[in-house]
């Protein structure tokens, strides 16, 4: 399966590369990126939507699946990148929005028209409660109910993120047989595969029950977390429905051209690993992303290996994350150095990674101002708090890329629709392509170091060592060496070896059965 030794690249389109000078990235633009993705080595890329849509949530509210939305270019567009992604060597997966539509699309406007519409069991309405109100006390993921009242029809639709992105009615076949053949759609063009979105949300509650309340919650903190949500996430239903989109994908696959689902997931490892069962290929393990300087600790990362790998029957196959669209940029949330260790666990550890662009300059989180805020999270839930204490505002970790030091940044020749990095002279691709220790050298090395076969495919067994130290031995070629601290360690090793890359860039020698870490330094050591 070529997903299995591959590393997947997430792009998000409106922040990768402008070409027509509006101050979004588009679909051109990514392909003339092409060569950089090949020159990095990854493997495949992931497209963050680019269907026609009204933009409320950038994309995932979707007006058109089968559209590409002006903003971003033309059907022939992403057709000739496909091509040329193809051309050299690269795969294509684009995200599929199965869950909700955009309140503009066709569906939910003819859903909407009369309570007697052929569309109307398309999505999830509901009479008010007995007393008036919406029907239940579930929360939308960006504050608030998750039912809007349709005055025409007197009845509440769902939508667990904006009023504007109704959710669809999965218990419904022929909602399930419409996303299917937008699939067949794309599957057609010659996508490789699709990253779902949100598929742990697909079914809720029959019986609508109202969630109970979360202890741990306290007020000023992210809204939805009043609720545990045993009644809207990870119902029973949804292995039925994640299966049904396998069959379409085996469909049109063939070997050496398996199509691939990677699924959106934010569960606990117990109940993460069955969506492994129900047939997603790479159920998104996020359990590295979530952590930040106060707890990147060798324990904590050995307990969260350890127990993902216990849990993985022999025919599951890992993949780890570290950043992505939705959160604090890996370098804001460990600072510059310890980023460059994590990319060293991320390309070390067994299984595939999904690696988020920009990244590989160790970018910060931007800075937007307030009146430049665009994420609907963050203005809808202004003075709370989301992940890792911040505002639950996405556009810190969405800010363009930095291609050199022109006054655009290369990335467009206007003003771009969020503001750049503030270091982004000094931060940029051409910079970094100059200083042969730069992070997007060692991410370039460590994704070679990563077609060794011995860390494709060699076992992951954590190794005994020191305080602030975390360390592995993949199969009984390699050890890998982590040093999470800013003081020099030292680690005893089972024989002697060469290093073959330091997270430093500066070391490739020979080393006895002690090894001295310096401070933030990861080092991959081939034994003898």
């Amino acid at each position: 399966m070529w997903w299995k030794e591959a590393v997947i690249y997430q792009v998000y389109p409106r922040s990768f590369q402008d070409t027509n000078g509006d101050g979004v990235g588009d679909l051109e633009g990514v392909r003339r990126r092409l060569p950089y993705l090949k020159a990095l080595g990854v493997d495949a890329l992931w497209l963050s939507p680019f269907y026609k849509s009204p933009m409320k949530d950038f994309g995932y509210d979707v007006a058109d699946y089968t559209e590409v939305d002006p903003v971003f270019g033309t059907l022939e567009d992403f057709d000739r990148l496909l091509g040329e992604a193809h051309a050299l060597g690269l795969r294509v997966l684009i995200d599929l929005v199965p869950n909700h539509t955009s309140s503009e699309h066709p569906w939910f406007l003819e859903s909407r028209a009369s309570r007697n519409s052929p569309k109307r069991d398309w999505y999830v309405w509901k009479d008010p409660a007995p007393g008036g109100g919406p029907p239940n006390n579930w929360q939308s993921f960006f504050g608030g109910p998750a039912w809007t009242l349709d005055e025409k029809t007197g009845q509440y639709y769902l939508h667990q993120f904006l009023p504007e992105q109704p959710d669809l009615n999965w218990r419904n076949p022929e909602v399930r047989e419409a996303i299917k053949e937008v699939m067949r759609f794309w599957l057609r063009r010659g996508v490789d595969g699709f990253r779902v979105d949100v598929l742990w949300l697909l079914a809720e509650d029959l019986l609508f029950r109202d969630e109970p309340g979360n202890p741990d919650w306290r007020p000023g903190m992210w809204d939805r977390g009043r609720h545990l949500h045993v009644f809207t996430e990870d119902q029973p239903e949804t292995y039925a429905y994640v299966r049904e989109m396998r069959q379409v994908l085996d469909e049109s696959s063939e070997p050496g051209r398996e199509r691939v689902m990677v699924g959106e997931i934010y569960l606990p490892f117990p109940q993460l690993v069955r969506y492994y069962q129900a047939g997603c290929h790479l159920p998104f393990n996020f359990h590295l992303l979530f952590r930040g300087l106060p707890d990147w600790r060798p324990e904590n990362l050995a307990r969260i290996v350890e127990e993902y790998e216990s849990l993985l029957t022999r025919w599951d196959w890992p993949n780890w994350v570290l950043g992505n669209h939705d959160q604090p940029r890996l370098a804001f949330r460990l600072g510059e150095a310890q980023a460059r260790v994590a990319a060293m666990l991320l390309f070390t550890l067994r299984g595939t990674p999904t690696w988020y662009y920009g990244d590989e300059l160790a970018l910060p989180n931007g800075l937007i101002p307030p009146e430049k805020v665009q994420d609907p999270a963050a203005l809808r839930q202004k003075g709370r708090l989301g992940e890792h204490g911040l505002p639950p505002g996405r556009d810190p970790c969405r800010t363009p890329m930095p291609w050199d030091d022109t006054p655009f940044a290369g990335f467009s020749t206007v003003e771009p629709w969020l503001p750049l990095n503030p270091d982004y002279r000094t931060r940029n691709v051409a910079a970094q392509e100059k200083d042969p220790r730069s992070t997007l050298h060692l991410v370039r090395r460590l994704i070679a170091l990563r077609k060794d076969p011995g860390l494709l495919y060699g076992a992951y067994r954590t190794y005994r060592a020191g305080e602030g130290v975390y360390a592995y031995l993949r199969g009984e070629e390699w050890l890998v060496a982590l040093n999470l601290t800013d003081k020099e360690k030292a680690l005893e090793l089972p024989r002697g070896g060469r290093v073959a890359l330091s997270t430093h860039l500066d070391r490739e020698e020979r080393v006895g059965e002690r090894l001295f870490l310096r401070p933030d330094e990861g080092v991959a050591v081939r034994l003898d």
